[in-house]
Order: structure tokens, then sequence, then C-alpha cells
């Protein structure tokens, strides 16, 4: 029992997680390589096709307001099920798809038919969010209330007389993410590829335990330049190594031989992706000194961009990047280990892949629509583009306060707070506080701003918006 709502548990955190803190390589000719596979077929796949047993059903879904906080609940019992239907998004961090009226979500499978409706988690859910309020399959979803719905959709079932999943019963033991937008998820593959042979066969044994803590989502529209994934870059980018997610005990071996051509169309699809563009105003004379600066001082870590684009692929030692470690030393060398020998990785056939299994830093990314991507560093520390070039006026303790960006520190609108407020009674508000005081969540290091005069940060600043 224990074992298998671990491996359910850990498969969903997984799902989320999939390509959390990339890595690339990448020269001029290559960024741009032909991809094998249909990326609108891939785009189907991933909104249409249930490839892990559902979470929960639609009626548990539209219940859910039945346990919320009193005045929230008040405020729903008034409203049509249509407006219930839209707070539950929102308070989740949900959104549509685009073009789609019919309130299902982007980031989960719906199917079946009334009145049996399954809800099943797909990629989108970690990587399918807004820019600003525009919904943009690729975004980081950096809303998304993982643990919140989790243990709200519980209580519903309860309420209803509902039989309880295992992710019901295992998210009680392991977190989803103790702050919205960010998720404890990067780790449980290996954890999942504990209970497999190399070939994928189940085996009987535990997973071993993990170290717990919250990772940002990066952007999809990076995925091209990215040979390899994760943020210390120690897998190589393939169309099987998106299959991990589905390593539940239910999908044997025979699921990935048969599923692989569907995921060389995902993959196709993630290869085509590519950053919104800034439609604010820029001053294109301080813009071009940016850039200069730039290419001068950040350019040997996150590449050039423009006509003569190129992609450096280096891993900073952590040593010297300074950057929260706990990401770095969570995961094994034996676990990497495992993903180097597995099926995944190609391993003993042609095209093997080479696996990283002892990485000494992280991997800097590129910056592509960096400006439509908050919060930045690999644990979303950061809440804006100034904040990061100003490491010395980072805030502590802060949360979202706004849809809008931030048009002067280019990225979130926050509101700055001196202590996480405990006697909040709404769990779901006291979780958009970002604490960079707890474990995992430093926004320290990064510091080589500091080389720059304030005038050569903002001019740096505002060539960023053009990325």
């Amino acid at each position: 029992m224990q074992k298998n709502i671990f491996s359910l548990c850990v498969t969903r955190l997984f799902w989320l997680g999939l390509f959390l803190a990339v890595s690339f390589h990448a020269d001029a000719e290559s960024l741009d390589e032909p991809t094998a596979g249909s990326a609108s077929r891939g785009y189907d796949l991933l909104t249409k096709t249930p490839f892990l047993p559902p979470d929960f059903t639609e009626e548990m879904f539209d219940s859910a307001w039945q346990v919320w906080p009193k005045p929230l609940r008040e405020n729903a019992a008034k409203a049509s099920p249509t407006e219930r239907r839209q707070m539950a998004m929102e308070r989740y961090g949900l959104t549509t798809r685009p073009g789609d009226a019919s309130l299902e979500p982007l980031q989960y499978v719906v199917s079946g038919s009334e009145p049996n409706k399954t809800w099943t988690m797909n990629c989108f859910s970690c990587h399918g969010g807004s820019v600003y309020g525009t919904i943009t399959p690729g975004a980081p979803n950096n809303r998304f209330a993982l643990q919140t719905m989790t243990e709200e959709l519980r209580s519903a079932k309860l309420k209803l007389g509902k039989p309880l999943s295992r992710m019901d019963l295992g998210a009680m033991f392991i977190p989803l993410g103790t702050t919205h937008g960010t998720t404890n998820a990067v780790v449980f593959g290996i954890g999942l590829m504990s209970r497999r042979d190399p070939q994928l066969n189940l085996i009987d044994a535990m997973p071993k335990p993990a170290v717990h803590h919250d990772m940002d989502a990066p952007p999809w529209w990076h995925f091209y330049k990215r040979p390899h994934i994760y943020i210390d870059g120690f897998a190589e980018r393939g169309h099987r190594g998106l299959m991990q997610f589905t390593l539940v005990p239910e999908n044997g071996p025979e699921f990935y031989r048969e599923h692989e051509d569907d995921f060389k169309d995902v993959y196709a699809y993630l290869m085509s992706l590519r950053p919104p563009k800034f439609t604010g105003t820029v001053d294109h004379d301080l813009a071009s000194t940016g850039e200069h600066l730039f290419n001068d001082t950040c350019a040997r870590c996150h590449g050039t961009y423009g006509e003569n684009k190129s992609y450096p692929d280096l891993r900073i030692p952590i040593n010297e990047i300074g950057t929260d470690p706990v990401r770095l030393t969570a995961l094994p060398v034996a676990g990497r280990q495992k993903y180097a020998i597995s099926w995944f990785a190609h391993h003993g056939e042609a095209g093997e892949q080479q696996t990283v299994v002892n990485p000494d830093g992280y991997v800097a990314p590129p910056l592509d629509g960096i400006w439509a991507s908050p919060p930045y560093l690999h644990n979303g520390s950061v809440p804006t583009l100034w904040h990061l070039l100003k490491p010395e006026q980072r805030p502590t303790i802060w949360r979202r306060a706004g849809e809008q960006m931030d048009s002067e520190k280019v990225g979130f609108e926050i509101e700055v707070v001196s202590r996480v407020p405990l006697t909040q009674s709404d769990i779901a508000i006291r979780r958009q506080y970002f604490d960079t005081q707890k474990f995992g969540k430093s926004n320290e290091g990064h510091l080589f701003p500091n080389e720059l005069t304030d005038d050569e940060k903002s001019a740096v600043l505002e060539y960023l918006k053009t990325l």
C-alpha cells in the first residue's frame, strides 16, 4: 500500500517538474535544427490523451468550493456554476486553453462524458501558464497551487463520500509545493526509477528518501536550445526522457514502446515553441548600449542573440555562482547513474546518450523571452529582472500583488512584508508568499551584475526586454 501511494504521488510530482531547470548546448546553426514529428499532434496529445490514471472527476472539482474559507464559500454559493468554475480555476492557478470557450483547463486532460468526466494532469500543469494575463502554453505556470488544490479536493471527496486517491493520501506525507507557482518535483523521477530495472520492468524496491525542495518551472520556449535537461544539465534532451512522468505501476515496459512515436510528436511540439515578443515601450538607444554591455559581461554564460546567436553551454561551479545549492545536492550520483543505464538514455543502443552523474554546478539558461518568465533563479526566489540585477535589493519575503507586469522593474508587481501572515486563515493566501529564508529558497548568489554601475544595469535591463 505504501509503495503504491508513494509511486503514484511522486509520478504526479515528477510530471510537474519534468523540465525544471534545464541546461543546453548549441551553436548558431543547430539552434534551429529541424525536428521529426508533428508539433500540432504533439499539442493534441498533451491536451487530449491521458497517459496516467485520472486525478479526480469533474464533479469533485466543481464541488471544491464547498470546503473553501467561509467568506469565499459564501460568495461561491451565490455564483452560477460557470462563475464557480472560474473561481476555482483562478484559486488553483488553472487556465482555459487558448481559443477554447469550454472552461476545460489547459493543465488537465478531460476525458469521458457526463456525469463521469475525469481530469488527468498533463505537462501544462507547470508549463502552461500566462504571460501577465495572456494564456500562453509553454510559459511557466507561476500560479499553480497543487498542494492547496489537493488538500481541498481531498476534503471535498470526503464531504461527497467519495473514495480518496493515492495522490490524496500521498500528499499528506510528501509536500507538493510550499509556495504557489513552485513545485517539489524534480527529485521524484529518481525515486520512480529506483522501482524499475534498465528496461523499465517493475522491481520490488522502495524509493529512497528524497530531499524536498521547491523549484521554478522554466519556459518551454527555451527547449529548442537545450540539448540537456535540468538546471545541472545531467541528462541529454530526447523524446524518451519526456516519458519519465508516466512511471506509474500501471504502465509496464510495453507502454513505452507503444507510445514512443507519440512522444516524438510531443518532442516536436516543444521544439517548435518560441518566446513571445515584448509589446511594451523600449528605449532603443538605451537598449543598444545595454546590448554592448551584455555582450561584454553576460554573454560568456548566457550566449548572444539576434542574427549571430550562439549558446555556450557553460556549467558554472556552485562556489562561483553562489545560488542555492539544495537542488544540486538533492540528486545523488546513484540516482543519476540509474537514469544513465536506462532505456530513457538509449543505454546499449546506437546513439546512447551521455549522462553527467556528478555535476559540480548549474548551467546558465538562455534568456530568450526572459521578460515574460518571472520569477527568476532556478528556485523562483527573485520576482523581477531589476532585483536580479541588484542583488542587495532583493526582497526577503514577497508575494505577487497583481497580474500586470511591473514595467519599471520588469517582472511581477509585488508586495513586500516582514513576515508571512500566519494569522491569515486562508492557506491559499499564505502560500502566495515566497520566504527566501526557508530551505532551498535562498535568493543569494548570481552577483555578477555588481560589476556594472547603476546606469549600466538600467541599460542591460532595457536590452533584456528585446530578447
